[in-house]
């Protein structure tokens, strides 16, 4: 095995490119709909003085809506790679 094969061309791409892909959608989820949901529930704790209420459902929130975006990307990506089997097998 040289050093140039994982860098070879596959279905338009390089063969790391579907795995930094999937990583970075996964990302997305976790990072952005917490920190979304920190900064909001922070500043609307601020503004109507319900110091850490607003901003422990909101985080709540955040969270579980992680969950579920991470769980239908994965599920997606899943597929694909089934799909792919099959078609390989037939």
């Amino acid at each position: 095995m040289n050093s140039k094969e994982g860098l070879l061309p596959r279905r338009g791409g390089v063969e790391w490119k579907e795995g930094v892909q999937i990583f970075t959608q996964v990302s997305v989820w976790i990072v952005v709909p917490i920190l979304l949901a920190l900064f909001v529930g922070k500043a609307l704790d601020a503004h109507f003085g319900t110091k850490p209420i607003i901003f422990l459902v909101l985080a709540g929130v955040g969270f579980l809506f992680s969950c579920f975006g991470i769980v239908r990307v994965i599920s997606k990506y899943m597929k694909e790679i089934k799909d792919l089997s099959e078609k390989k097998n037939n």
